[in-house]
């Protein structure tokens, strides 16, 4: 939590809130969410319902291979953080997925956000690395990596099934060491006009 903003897991009670958002953001987020790619012949492609979708990411979580996140801001829900791809052993990584509702960008809502999930990795479960991949289209998002200091590293070519095709996404990445005091004291450092604590 930092001011306004908290990350909170997922719950099902959580469905009406979250589809209405959704549903008012369904122009805003089309472009950079993703979809489900063609089936295998004999097969149905079809998005999980809410309900669905939470229990995945329930037994995910379980697993230790994903922290699922709602953001609340201002005690409402106003959008979702996902870090996914937990991978341990030598490696210690992974990556979050992320959207906003429309009506809170640009209110340093997403980059909050993104700051307390990856102290939350690096500090309390103990990951060394977190990537972030962006559509090279997605300047907000690309933005929101850029303003916490995250590292370019290149481009994956046809790297997700976005908005109905295999796009090409831009890799962000940070590591423990890079941010040894935390990414959200640096990001408030960074931000004009915010109290330090």
């Amino acid at each position: 939590m930092d001011g306004d903003i908290t990350l909170r897991p997922i719950r099902m009670r959580d469905q009406r809130a979250w589809r209405e958002v959704n549903r008012r953001n369904r122009d805003w987020l089309r472009p950079w969410e993703a979809t489900v790619p063609p089936a295998p012949p004999g097969q149905v492609a079809q998005r999980p319902t809410y309900r669905q979708m939470v229990r995945h990411l329930r037994r995910e979580a379980n697993a230790g291979r994903m922290l699922p996140f709602v953001i609340d801001y201002q005690g409402r829900l106003a959008g979702q953080l996902t870090v996914a791809g937990i991978t341990w052993g030598s490696m210690c990584s992974a990556h979050i997925g992320y959207w906003v509702d429309e009506a809170v960008a640009g209110r340093g809502v997403m980059p909050t956000s993104v700051a307390l999930a990856v102290d939350h990795c690096f500090r309390r479960v103990g990951l060394h690395r977190v990537e972030v991949c962006i559509r090279p289209e997605n300047g907000p998002s690309r933005r929101v990596a850029e303003k916490l200091g995250f590292r370019e590293e290149g481009l994956r070519p046809r790297y997700l099934h976005i908005d109905g095709g295999w796009r090409d996404h831009l890799v962000y990445a940070l590591t423990a060491e890079e941010v040894p005091d935390g990414l959200l004291g640096r990001w408030r450092q960074a931000r004009p006009g915010t109290p330090q604590k």
